[in-house]
């Protein structure tokens, strides 16, 4: 049962979205009074950068950011102060971080290889879809339905860096990434404010705070938990280096400090605390989902492809209902397997992987075969076409 409560900030009414139910009431108490307002709150910083950006010529700012990134912003005499501002941020390096909790957490990951990029698709990115009010920046878009197969690659681009030995450091390519995917989510914050078609009643700011933090737990808390259904067993200090990971990576990419979780438990409640209160799956949802699942089948040259595409769209369906659950997977329409042994074989790869994946003279032939399987599908899924992470121009489908 919802409950009739007006929470405000400032003059600001909560946007309808999020749903303040006595379970969830009950559950969390003020804390949910402390999350909603970051509906609201967004990245003033990034936010800066791309409104300096629109007074120079076409590219210009993009290629100043790229420089900066690769030789340090005091190479880059002619930049604005509000990209020098954004640098002062992301340079500094919390007392907090600890490099090889940081490299241990993606190394981890990274083993995990087909199984974790599995798990990444079909539960990280399909919970994300979920959430009714944040997947309309991606809904705006069209880029989703428009090039799946290429968004998928991308996404999977950002966290192979990030999670590479070294990703994060200042020189590595996870941390270049990660401050170019911050510009851009500005920037697709900018676009879509000119589109005329956002309604911040119903969903609070685009890529605002509260989807931020939600996105870096999609990418840890919902990763381990994917894992652990697919009967892959994470170490408590393996989960609390992959968090640790990722509480970095939030830093860099704009989360308040207040709202990244230090630890795995903190992490777990935060996302329970934002699932229960996000709301059921919506047509926009299933759009996604479907999408998703069924773009290798619609992209289809042939009827062998059709076939093929078909059968590795009905596994991976199987392995999402078994990570989201049936009634989840039901909301969000994933299809319902055409056989039942999917998923036991799944788990039992999984267990073994685990098993073995924990005797230290196999971690590293493990981390490197699931290095090179990750390079492999972000290749073949790019088509040649490199990720450079630039801002959008315009929306798909849109004048903007």
């Amino acid at each position: 049962m919802k409950r009739e409560r007006h929470h405000r900030t400032g003059d600001a009414l909560i946007p309808a979205r999020f749903q303040d139910t006595a379970a969830a009431r009950g559950r969390f108490g003020d804390q949910l009074d402390r999350l909603a307002p970051f509906l609201l709150r967004v990245d003033p910083l990034a936010d800066a950068v791309v409104d300096a950006c629109a007074t120079m010529p076409r590219g210009q700012g993009f290629r100043l950011l790229e420089d900066a990134l690769a030789r340090g912003i005091d190479a880059a005499p002619d930049a604005p102060a509000e990209v020098r501002a954004l640098f002062a941020a992301v340079d500094h390096v919390p007392l907090w971080v600890d490099w090889e909790a940081v490299r241990r957490g993606g190394t981890m990951f990274l083993r995990t290889g087909v199984l974790g990029r599995i798990v990444l698709a079909m539960q990280s990115l399909i919970l994300g879809y979920a959430s009714p009010g944040g997947n309309k920046p991606l809904v705006l878009s069209g880029r989703l339905r428009e090039q799946a197969a290429r968004r998928l690659a991308e996404t999977g681009r950002f966290v192979h860096a990030v999670s590479q030995p070294g990703g994060m450091r200042r020189s590595g390519e996870g941390f270049a990434i990660t401050v170019k995917v911050r510009v851009m989510h500005a920037q697709v914050r900018r676009l879509v404010r000119a589109s005329g078609r956002w309604q911040t009643a119903l969903w609070g700011e685009p890529i605002n705070q509260h989807d931020m933090v939600a996105t870096a737990l999609l990418f840890s808390v919902a990763v381990l938990d994917g894992l652990d259904k697919l009967g892959y067993r994470v170490a408590p200090a393996q989960r609390e280096e992959l968090i640790h990971l990722w509480r970095y990576v939030a830093y860099v990419i704009g989360v308040e400090p207040e709202l990244i979780p230090g630890s795995y438990a903190e992490a777990r409640r935060l996302a329970e605390m934002i699932f229960a209160t996000q709301g059921a799956p919506d047509d926009d949802s299933r759009a996604l989902v479907d999408a998703l699942l069924h773009h290798a089948v619609r992209g289809a040259r042939t009827e062998r492809e059709r076939r093929r595409a078909e059968q590795v769209a009905s596994v991976f369906a199987s392995i999402s209902r078994a990570v989201l659950g049936e009634a989840l997977a039901d909301q969000l329409g994933v299809p319902r397997p055409r056989s039942r042994l999917t998923v036991p074989l799944v788990r039992a790869v999984a267990a073994a992987s685990s098993r073995a994946h924990a005797i230290p003279s196999l971690q590293d032939l493990a981390f490197a075969l699931g290095d090179r399987h990750w390079q492999r599908t972000i290749a073949l899924g790019l088509g040649g076409h490199p990720a450079d992470f630039a801002p959008p121009e315009r929306f798909v489908g849109t004048r903007a």
